[in-house]
This record gives structure tokens, sequence and C-alpha cells, in this order.
């Protein structure tokens, strides 16, 4: 079905129908004229003959013409279906104060921000990808999308605040991948979560209930643990130690069938999403084919020149 893009442009379609309309009574009145020509034996030596309808084709070619044209201006367009792949693939980044800790080069939260950046531009371009950043409390600061270049922007801008509440980060990251639209395709779509922390959760709800609500999602969610045991930050004047719970870490990998790193590399990370699977939906995207009204619009153009040129031996 063709719909335009910009329908008020239609109006030029009026200057069009107003010609047609004056053509037609310029006709009727020269038609009327000669009917009171008194001498038809002069008359039929005066008109050109054996044009008939032929008088009438190079104008009505060429008024077709203008119409072709006129529409093109509104940009027609046909609807069109687009697979839309709906996988999905969030990363959650900690940025409690302890990922200041020095222990891994240059601090715990560079190094983290490095390792997601690479897993960005490894992750293929088909999937989703979505990003949320935790410490009292979790935040979705970019939405699931096919974007890169605002994911990557999004975790360059990345601040630290104070606690770290892990598991509210897994269930943020369970609502933005519910809110994948279905676009035909049925259930919530094929999806992972990447969790990069060093470990403790001193907010939120516990680990353990985030383990429950992933696994019962069948969302597996993979963590990476950044820091060592001897790791220390400065806080309000105050060396405080800030060792990594692996343990955590790895039991919430483990009870959601996800996987547990230290210091993962990119190869590795791959395993993350290469079983994930497919869910195809179909978006609507208008294609525009204003090509084939200037087309039609030129082949009017054509004949009514040519069929001036054969009949008249006048380009209109």
């Amino acid at each position: 079905m063709i719909r335009f893009l910009q329908p008020w442009w239609l109006l030029a379609v009026l200057p069009v129908l107003a010609l047609a309309a004056a053509y037609v009574w310029r006709q009727r009145r020269r038609k009327a004229y000669a009917m009171r020509f008194t001498n038809v034996d002069l008359l039929r030596t005066l008109a050109p003959r054996g044009l008939g309808w032929r008088r009438h084709a190079a104008a009505t070619a060429f008024l077709l013409c203008l119409l072709a044209l006129a529409t093109a201006m509104a940009r027609p367009a046909i609807d069109t279906k687009e697979p839309l792949e709906r996988a999905t693939v969030m990363l959650a980044i900690d940025v409690s104060l302890s990922m200041q800790a020095d222990d891994v080069a240059p601090n715990r939260l560079e190094a983290a921000q490095e390792a997601a950046k690479q897993f960005v531009a490894e992750l293929p371009p088909s999937y989703n990808l979505g990003l949320v950043s935790f410490a009292k409390a979790a935040n979705v600061l970019v939405s699931p999308t096919k974007d890169r270049a605002a994911v990557t922007a999004g975790i360059d801008g990345l601040v630290l605040a104070e606690s770290t509440a892990t598991g509210e980060a897994v269930f943020t990251c369970l609502e933005a991948i519910r809110s994948v639209p279905a676009d035909g395709a049925a259930g919530i779509p094929p999806a992972r979560i990447v969790l990069l922390s060093d470990g403790y959760r001193t907010s939120g709800r516990s680990v353990e209930e985030a383990a429950a609500a992933a696994q019962a999602a069948n969302v597996p969610v993979s963590t990476i643990a950044f820091g060592t045991d001897s790791g220390q930050v400065d806080i309000g004047g105050q060396l405080q130690r800030v060792p990594v719970d692996r343990m955590a870490l790895a039991e919430l990998a483990e009870t959601t069938e996800g996987y547990f790193y230290e210091a993962a590399s990119i190869s590795e990370l791959k395993q993350v999403y290469q079983d994930m699977g497919s869910s195809i939906g179909f978006r609507t995207e208008p294609r525009e084919v204003t090509q084939w009204y200037a087309g039609v619009a030129l082949l009017f153009a054509l004949c009514a020149g040519a069929m001036s040129l054969l009949w008249t031996s006048r380009l209109l």
C-alpha cells in the first residue's frame, strides 16, 4: 500500500488539476466557436485532417507527467517488513567506590571499562546491547539497542558512587530485557547478562534473590571479577581494604548457568553469547518509491514530446 511521508505536498496536485480543467474548457470553447463557422467546406480545408483523438494525446500525456511529478513531491513510500534480531546482551558495571582501587592497573574501574569496550567491539552487530551501572542503586544507562556508539559512550561516562547493589543490577537487567519489543515474535528474547564487579554487596536485594530471578527467566549471568585480595581505597581520608568477593560472583554465575571469569580474555568472553540462539521479529519500515513516480513522469513527458512531434511537427 502506498502512503506519503510528506502528504501536505499533495497540494501540488491542485494546480495540475486546474490546468487540466482549463484545457478541457478551452477545447469545449474552441468546439463551440467552430460550430458557428458557417462555411463548412472552408473549415474542412483549414482544420488538420485525421488527427481526431490524437490531437489530445500529447496534452494528456503532458498533464499526466505533471501529475506524477506533483505526487512525487509528497514522497510516496511502501511499507516493508524487515527482519529484526531480538537477542539481547546486558552489560552491568559496578561503579562503587571500591572500583577505584589500583591493585588492577590503572584501577579496577578503568580495567572494567576497557574490558567492556572490547566486549562491545566483538559482539555481533545484529544483537541488542544494553548498559546498566550500579552502586547504591542500579540504573539503565542505555536501553537494549544496536547502536554500539551509544553503549561505548555510556561506558566512558561512568561515575563512581557509594555502596554496591549487585542484586539490583541483575533485576534491572532483567527488566530491560523484558522491555525489548516483541515485533511479532513470541516470548522474551534470548538474553545474557555480563556483570563486571569486585564483589561484596552492601545495598539492595541479595545476590541469591537475583540469581533465582535470573534462573527463573532462563537468563544466564556471567560474572567478571576485578581486583585482588590486597586492594585498598582511600575513603574519607582512611585506607580501607576492599578484597574481591569471588565466591558470590562465582555462585551467581553457577546458579544461572553463566560463566565466572577473572581477568577474562576476549576469546573467553565469546562463550557468553556463542550459544545464545536467535529470535527474529519484524519491523515495518517505509521504503520511499519517489523514483518510481519520477520515472513515470519522465515516460509521460517523452511520450508527450514524441506524439507532438509525430502528429504536429511541434514539441508541444
